[in-house]
């Protein structure tokens, strides 16, 4: 089965692939490559931390939650624009910070929405 990873019109490009998969940044599990960068498997295992934010078992400052994301930004960012080359398990810890970050902030903003919602309504 082929995926669409990307479509051009007219000279544009969209891209629908949200990772590089290159084998050099990505793990492998019995010889095989995993299907995301190590990053990228950081981040999608930091989004199992939603309900312990949304049933509200942890709550993380807006500060905090902030900070928590910036570290994956920075890293790739570094990485993007100088010669520093960062490692997999720096990639995958900075991309679980992150994607637990995620969900935090994810919660923090509907937390708020509701309340809008509920100060409009009453």
């Amino acid at each position: 089965m082929k995926t669409l990873k990307s479509l051009s019109k007219k000279g544009v490009t969209l891209n629908f692939s949200y990772c590089h998969r290159l084998p050099e940044r990505s793990f492998f599990f019995k010889g095989k490559q995993l299907p995301l960068c190590s990053r990228c498997t950081g981040i999608n295992l930091g989004y199992f931390f939603m309900p312990i934010f949304a049933l509200g078992f942890l709550k993380i400052s807006l500060f905090w939650t902030i900070i928590m994301i910036l570290p994956t930004y920075i890293d790739g960012t570094l990485q993007a624009f100088t010669n520093y080359e960062s490692n997999n398990k720096l990639r995958f810890i900075t991309g679980l910070i992150s994607g637990i970050g995620t969900m935090s902030l994810i919660t923090i903003i509907g937390v708020y929405i509701g309340r809008q919602i509920l100060i409009l309504i009453n």
